[in-house]
């Protein structure tokens, strides 16, 4: 029999296009597995749809959509249930959106109940780093410029290599190139991406670096109840990430640290924070402290490496908590690793004595693998041929420079002969 409220469904959200988002599937997985009928508001051409836990699929918004677009698409959703859904957002877009039209989905979905606009601000990468301050939570040092000369001066300040973030990551445009966060090795670098601020629709944050290394990345994922606690929350060690030193979990493992559990705790608590979240912290060897790095107001894509022995994770401890049942905790399972295997096909090979959890295979739901293998094996040859392309493009250009180069030092001769 389960735990969960079965006669109430669950929606999964998630405007970003992105075909290998593993953490959607993993919620599919988590809440289908426990008898959850699950709907997906998702891009459909993905290894998700595939899954047999999967009840329905539904077209997202389209790009750039605004709040009460993304609002009118799920209630076009609910409109097929008998009684209120569980909504859960994927993506920092549809977090903040349906953040701040809480008491238009009211009606149709249960919600955390968390202050007002707080999902947003805990997302703005310069709001952070001023919440984090009135916390006192460690965080990098951080800097607003205001111009591309005052960048250049802040990268200086700073020291380089420099991070630049961007303060509202979920506004970039997806056909601009532009990376929510890049390491610059230059006061230039600073000046010209500061250039680019209209087009990415929020200010630039320059941040501190903090050089990575082995055991020095952290995350902490959980969800807080309507009574403030902390529950099936815990702490990985990001072991490798995609891409290097800069990017998401491709190998984690479950792994026990006070010191990050109790900075966590205090945050949220601070803050009033209600419903799931994921904490990335980097250690600093100069300093001793563990610093905040990125608050997600939602789920983590590995948040099923914390499943205790009583299958309770953070989704699963959402879904009891918003139906009003009874969160029944088992024994945290330390040492568990979670792989996802286009990131890292080899560490997935490996065996692992605690048990690990795989992103895309699984015995009970081989289709998304399968999906994934041949959508990556497409992505992978594109990005190749695209790199190869650009490689001779700049061969051929390099051979004209050297001709035409060639050629006036040919007629500088012949001129200084006569």
């Amino acid at each position: 029999m389960s735990l969960l409220d079965l006669r109430t469904p669950a929606v999964l959200l998630r405007v970003d296009r992105n075909p290998f988002h593993h953490g959607t599937l993993g919620a599919v997985r988590s809440l289908g597995r426990a008898g959850v009928e699950v709907h997906v508001v998702a891009d459909s051409d993905g290894p998700v749809s595939a899954s047999r836990f999967v009840c329905r699929t539904y077209s997202p918004p389209p790009p750039g959509a605004s709040p009460r677009d993304i609002v009118d698409v799920l209630r076009r959703v609910a409109g097929s249930f008998e009684q209120a859904a569980v909504l859960i957002p994927m993506d920092d877009t549809s977090a903040v959106a349906v953040s701040g039209m809480r008491r238009a989905l009211r009606p149709s979905y249960l919600l955390p109940e968390a202050p007002e606009a707080l999902p947003e601000r805990v997302a703005d990468k310069a709001e952070l780093a001023a919440l984090c301050s009135w916390a006192g939570i460690p965080h990098p040092m951080s800097l607003l410029p205001e111009s591309p000369a005052q960048a250049a001066a802040a990268a200086h300040r700073l020291g380089l290599p420099v991070v630049a973030k961007w303060s509202r990551p979920w506004l970039l445009p997806s056909d601009h190139g532009l990376r929510s966060t890049t390491v610059l090795n230059s006061a230039r670098q600073a000046r010209d991406l500061y250039l680019r601020t209209e087009e990415a629709g929020s200010p630039l944050l320059l941040q501190r670096h903090l050089p990575p290394g082995s055991g020095q990345d952290w995350f902490f994922h959980g969800y807080v109840d309507r009574a403030g606690d902390v529950r099936a929350g815990a702490a990985g060690l990001k072991q490798r990430s995609w891409p290097r030193a800069a990017g998401l979990t491709a190998v984690g493992r479950w792994r026990s640290n006070p010191a990050v559990r109790a900075l966590s705790e205090r945050l949220v608590r601070e803050l009033g924070y209600r419903g799931v979240f994921d904490l990335d912290f980097r250690y600093c060897g100069t300093t001793g402290l563990y610093h905040l790095l990125d608050f997600n107001p939602r789920p983590g894509a590995q948040f099923r490496l914390f499943s205790d022995t009583a299958g309770l994770d953070v989704l699963r401890a959402l879904h009891m908590d918003l139906t009003g049942r009874p969160l029944l905790e088992g024994a945290p399972r330390e040492g568990r690793r979670f792989v996802v295997e286009n990131y890292a096909p080899l560490a997935a090979l490996r065996p692992s004595a605690r048990g690990c959890e795989l992103a895309w295979h699984s015995s009970d739901d081989p289709a998304p693998g399968r999906v994934m293998r041949a959508l990556w094996g497409r992505h992978v040859t594109r990005r190749l041929r695209q790199r190869y392309r650009t490689a001779a493009t700049v061969q051929v250009r390099g051979h004209r420079v050297q001709q035409q180069v060639a050629s006036c030092v040919s007629h500088d001769e012949k001129v200084s002969s006569c």
